[in-house]
């Protein structure tokens, strides 16, 4: 007994690639005394553990228990297996494998390990901007093919040096395997451009011209890790209003990168913000995105940062080279993506320069190259947790999972705006990481890319692909002209879908699904809907009272327009219209390019309009981001009519609230207050109905009017003061971004 040797075969998944997870099984493996060998395959981790049977144990045990911080994994399979005499305990080339079976790894921050040794003057990497081990740097954004090793990587073209190569084969060494690894001698460097100056093509003297130039006030486009950023130092408010006025983005806010200081961090953080715990813990994740927090009065950062709101968007430096910018600027940097009109953010140097020229005074590049675009992901405190407003570096590709099995695979296709692509099979579903809009040739042609990307590095074809219904959105007309069998989903089914998906819930219940606008079943465009079923089968009970949008699409943009069509509906002038009131009402009477809809976002429009806080945006829902910042106050709600239409749905009317929104005698954050307030008591109220006929007791909010915190707070503590057990989204944005895992949903349970 005292000589028995036990062996046994062992199948690790999850998120066991470029982790780090072959080297922490070897040092598990001299831990627990164990010989044998592990391997990576395209998708998963294979090991052969032969011991003591106490001793396998403990591997197998210490698989989970004690896997790396970044790991995700999952023992699948342990079988037995016949002791071969192993000698020692190795790692052995990997192997193609499944490559469906992969989980492929988001782009990591700079661990406390590497930003030590960048700091340490003794350190060979000493201020290097690429510093990286297993346990950090990019991935997703340089990996071209499975496996994840470094020849099937953008570092490919980065022959390592002796001093590296050491490193990296070495199974003790905190670089083994690691395939970004480099130093200043094998790795990649910065350049600087400037049409001010000589180019500076060594990276010391390049990082120094950038540190000055942002001291001076200057603009810079810096090339990170899934793309550039346009930087400029935050508290300089010309500098912030020079930025503005050249890309042009007049309104919209910029992110703040703010430098990591103190005991956790975020001493400079609480300088400009007063994050809550939540956001506090955000800040400091591994997948370093964007949190929504409120800035602290007396905050030194410019007013143009995020101008009508009481929020600011932070994050600190994931990339070495971030770390080694903020420390040298000394205080916070704009850090707004480099990209055109909502297009994806712009990856190659010849690119920037061309399209971003005119818009920036020097250009921070590097020759590592960038295989796809990843934005920085975005969060926002709601109801009591931090909520994905945008899914990106950090935390996309998303892995997700499906109420039931798809036969074939399936390629979700998404929304127009802020689009993403969701690949599914079996009960696997990945989301990629923001795209953007795509009305542009290159917002298509990179989503073009990332769903071939998709499917070249899971293995995985897809067979089918599913779409929104609207019959002119570019990416639905895409899938259309495609020799693939579609699905069209209509886009409120899909937002319900997700909602259910993202829960694991295949039976029925009752999803509000409130955003700007969608292509509804009746051909109108939909947007306060509420939804009674399950994925696949969707029934309309309730909505708003519907109104025409003179002018149709340009009211996402137009606040007045959506105004002017609820006093018209009415009866009543508004003295807000900026066109010709005559030419504009007879053909909104007309009904011509005046389509009906019932959006809740057109009414939120409406309000921001009528109230005098925006009448023009520049940007996709600034007038309800404005109103709610005004909505400052407590306030009694308007009760709405709500009677049931021949149809049996259930129809608040709005009309009540136009003489309170029109009272120029109430303060704008009363006039705020009361119709956040009114809208839902609206919700409750048609919830309260629908159950009555229907017994449903779960119900849902998702739709891009549920970013807005003070909706959806009140929103959760009146139906959960009814006795309604409310359900909101955690993994995937509410928005339009989550439309393409809804898609993947709806059509999976379609095709049951």
């Amino acid at each position: 007994m005292e000589n028995e040797v036990q062996a046994r075969r062992v199948t690790i998944t999850g998120r066991v690639q470029g982790v780090g997870f072959r080297p922490f099984l070897y040092r598990l493996a001299h831990a627990c005394a164990v010989t044998g060998w592990v391997r990576n395959e395209a998708g998963r981790v294979e090991a052969h553990v032969e011991g003591a049977p106490e001793a396998v144990q403990r591997f197998v045990a210490g698989i989970v228990a004690q896997a790396p911080p970044l790991a995700r994994p999952r023992v699948d399979g342990v079988e037995a297996a016949p002791a071969d005499g192993y000698g020692e305990f190795r790692i052995v080339a990997s192997c193609a494998g499944d490559a469906s079976d992969a989980h492929l790894p988001p782009d990591q921050f700079a661990c406390d390990d590497c930003l030590a040794e960048m700091a340490d003057p003794a350190a060979r990497r000493h201020r290097y901007p690429f510093i990286n081990c297993t346990q950090c740097g990019p991935r997703y954004t340089i990996i071209a093919r499975l496996p994840y090793d470094r020849p099937n990587t953008a570092m490919a073209g980065f022959p390592l040096c002796p001093d590296c190569r050491r490193e990296y084969e070495d199974p003790l060494d905190r670089r083994f395997d690691a395939q970004p690894l480099a130093c200043p001698v094998c790795g990649p460097r910065l350049s600087l451009r400037s049409a001010a100056g000589e180019p500076v093509d060594d990276t010391e003297g390049a990082l120094a011209a950038c540190v000055a130039a942002l001291r001076a006030g200057q603009i810079v486009a810096v090339k990170g890790i899934g793309g550039y950023h346009l930087m400029c130092d935050a508290t300089d408010a010309a500098a912030v209003a020079r930025l503005r006025a050249h890309k042009p983005r007049p309104d919209k806010p910029l992110a703040v990168m703010v430098a990591m200081a103190g005991a956790d961090g975020l001493e400079a953080v609480r300088r400009v913000a007063e994050p809550t715990p939540e956001e506090a813990a955000l800040l400091r994740d591994p997948m370093r995105p964007i949190v929504l927090a409120r800035r602290r009065p007396g905050s030194p950062l410019a007013e143009a940062i995020a101008p009508g709101l009481a929020e600011v968007g932070l994050m600190l430096p994931y990339s070495p080279l971030h770390h080694l910018l903020l420390r040298e600027v000394g205080g916070p940097l704009v850090a707004t993506s480099g990209n055109v009109s909502g297009e994806p953010v712009l990856t190659e140097a010849g690119e920037i320069e061309a399209r971003l020229g005119h818009a920036v005074d020097a250009f921070l590049h590097h020759d590592r190259p960038i295989l796809r675009p990843a934005d920085d992901a975005l969060f926002r405190r709601l109801a009591g947790a931090m909520r994905p407003l945008r899914l990106g570096r950090g935390c996309a590709p998303a892995e997700l999972t499906l109420p039931f099995d798809l036969g074939v695979p399936l390629l979700a296709v998404g929304a127009q705006m802020k689009n993403t692509v969701a690949l599914a099979w079996g009960r696997r579903v990945v989301v990629s990481p923001h795209i953007g809009e795509l009305d542009t040739p290159r917002g298509l042609a990179i989503f073009e890319q990332v769903a071939a990307d998709l499917q070249a590095l899971y293995g995985v074809q897809a067979r089918r692909l599913a779409c929104d219904a609207h019959p002119h959105y570019t990416v639905s007309r895409w899938a259309r002209q495609r020799a693939l069998p579609v699905t069209e989903v209509f886009h409120h089914h899909a937002h319900a879908a997700a909602l259910a998906g993202e829960h694991g819930i295949a039976e029925p219940l009752l999803v509000f699904t409130w955003d700007g606008v969608g292509y509804g079943e009746d051909a109108t465009l939909w947007g306060g809907e509420a939804l009674l079923g399950r994925p696949g089968h969707w029934q309309r009970v309730a909505s708003f009272r519907p109104f025409r949008l003179p002018g149709g699409d340009r009211a996402g943009r137009e606040p007045w327009r959506s105004a002017a069509a609820l006093c018209w509906e009415v009866g009543r002038s508004w003295g807000g219209v900026t066109e010709d009131v005559g030419l504009l009402r007879q053909a909104w009477w007309r009904s011509v390019n005046s389509p009906v809809t019932t959006a809740a976002g057109r009414l939120f429009d409406a309000a921001a309009a009528l109230t005098g806080l925006c009448h023009t945006g520049s940007f996709e829902g600034q007038g309800p981001m404005w109103l709610e910042a005004a909505a400052r106050v407590a306030a009694e709600a308007i009760p709405l009519p709500l009677v049931c239409d021949p149809h049996d749905v259930w129809r608040s009317d709005w009309a009540p609230l136009l003489p309170m929104l029109l009272d120029e005698a109430l303060p704008v954050a009363e006039r705020a207050a009361i119709f956040h307030a009114s809208l839902v008591d609206a919700l409750v109220d048609q919830a309260v109905r629908v159950r009555e006929g229907s017994r449903v007791v779960r119900v849902g909010l998702t739709g891009g009017c549920f970013q807005n915190r003070i909706l959806t707070e009140a929103a959760v503590t009146r139906l959960e003061g009814a006795g309604f057990q409310v359900l909101f989204h955690a993994q995937v944005p509410c928005n339009d971004a989550g439309i393409s895992y809804g898609q993947a949903v709806e059509a999976a349970a379609r095709l049951l």
